[in-house]
């Protein structure tokens, strides 16, 4: 066996029979599950009826604000104005609407105002603008003879279908899933680029302070050594990914059994919301779900690759996990710019120019290509992008290496920016 595979596996076994990985790899799935049951059941926690006072002077707009399950609003329009204020100070009330008596409806629209010991969300206040706003329009209506009833008569309401080229019927929404799909696809390499090559420069780090680094050195080279770790700590990530969607499909059979549900008796039974749940499960599934994952597993790969190299040079660098937090903002910046490239870019243009350069650039090219992905990526582009992503590593590895050839041996010195770019010239 080559010394590169012993290595590799070296590394490998240590991770997986770490007792953090072990845990976290089973106990994991479990948490999100919980997580998401928790928000689930918090959802369906009804809030607390917030009590609206409400005094109009002119009798025109009490009538059109209506009690909610978040809202209750109470007529004091009777009660003067000063016991109301003070019953709002001793927070009887969440808050009192005060609707003035003045000359005209012009004046009025500047004049009222909402009285509270705390400041309301914009969608409430929003949502008092629009009800008085209405009953001013209705008024200035009145005023000038206008037939209300014909004008809401003639206000034309348009829902356009959406229809594919091909004939078939379109659903709303459906960029939005996609983008949704996609993202989590990219945030997930993101999330796992951060975590392992994390664990690759903390594992240098450690063998550095311990010294057994001088010893290992002394039969590997500097670069053998370097890509056994990265090598070693992407395929235990990808044996915990695995791991993980196992568990996951284990998990959605057994609720999907245990409780019977069946999403084509439901679609039937209960047309609606869980009838737009099937439609919006059936576009998921017409996704290129097998190209999703396949490409979920080489983005990683090559971008676990690129970011570990350098991870592990900053970790032959330092002497300490604190030392290196200053190297760490360029590392993250270019994933955090993916995934806001991504969210902006993709949703608005997947085709366009900005998102397609994007997903060509190697740091950024697994987050935003992944996102691509779901709205159709021309095969030359992706093999543009990987060709280019993995050629970026190891041009990246042969620096890194450098970096790593003179950093792993040095102690007692904080290295900085102007240092690591001699180091590259030895």
């Amino acid at each position: 066996m080559s010394i590169l595979a012993l290595i590799i596996k070296r590394e490998f076994i240590a991770k997986v029979r770490n007792k953090s990985f072990i845990v976290m790899t089973f106990l994991s799935p479990l948490l999100i599950v919980g997580l998401i049951s928790f928000v689930a059941f918090l959802a369906t926690m009804k809030s607390d009826v917030k009590r609206i006072a409400i005094h109009d002077e002119t009798g025109l707009f009490v009538k059109d604000f209506k009690s909610s399950a978040e809202y209750k609003y109470l007529d004091f329009s009777k009660v003067d104005l000063k016991i109301l204020k003070d019953s709002i100070i001793r927070e009887s009330y969440e808050g009192l609407i005060y609707i003035p008596k003045v000359a005209d409806n012009a004046e009025l629209q500047t004049k009222i105002q909402y009285i509270s010991n705390d400041s309301p969300s914009l969608g409430f206040v929003g949502e008092i603008q629009d009800i008085i706003a209405a009953g001013l329009t209705n008024s200035n209506y009145e005023k000038l003879g206008l037939d209300i009833t014909k004008i809401k008569n003639a206000e034309a309401k348009v829902n356009i279908s959406l229809v594919k080229s091909s004939g078939e019927a379109a659903v709303k929404g459906v960029n939005e899933l996609k983008i949704g799909v996609g993202g989590a696809f990219g945030y997930l390499i993101m999330m796992f680029i951060i975590i392992y090559g994390n664990m690759v420069m903390r594992s240098v780090i450690e063998e550095k302070t311990n010294r057994i680094i001088e010893i290992i050195i002394s039969s590997v080279k500097p670069f053998t050594l370097m890509m056994g770790k990265i090598i070693g700590t992407s395929l235990a990530g990808v044996l915990q990914f695995l791991i993980w969607a196992a568990i996951g499909a284990v998990l959605i059979f057994t609720v999907s059994n245990v409780f019977g549900i069946d999403t084509g008796a439901m679609s039937v039974a209960q047309p609606g919301f869980i009838s737009n749940i099937v439609t919006y499960l059936d576009v998921v599934l017409d996704l290129p779900l097998t190209l999703l994952v396949v490409c979920f597993l080489v983005y990683f790969i090559g971008g676990y690759f690129l970011y570990s190299s350098i991870y592990a040079s900053i970790g032959a660098a330092v002497d300490s996990e604190t030392d290196s937090q200053q190297f760490l903002l360029p590392i993250i910046l270019p994933l955090m710019l993916g995934v806001y490239v991504g969210f902006f870019s993709v949703l608005n243009d997947p085709h366009g120019t900005v998102a397609t350069v994007f997903s060509m650039i190697p740091l950024t090219s697994p987050i935003v290509m992944m996102m691509r992905i779901p709205f159709g990526v021309p095969w030359w582009q992706l093999a543009i992008s990987l060709v280019l992503l993995f050629s970026t590593f190891l041009l990246v590895v042969w620096f890194a290496a450098k970096i790593y050839r003179v950093g792993i041996l040095m102690y007692g010195k904080k290295p900085t920016y102007k240092e690591l770019f001699k180091w590259l010239k030895y």
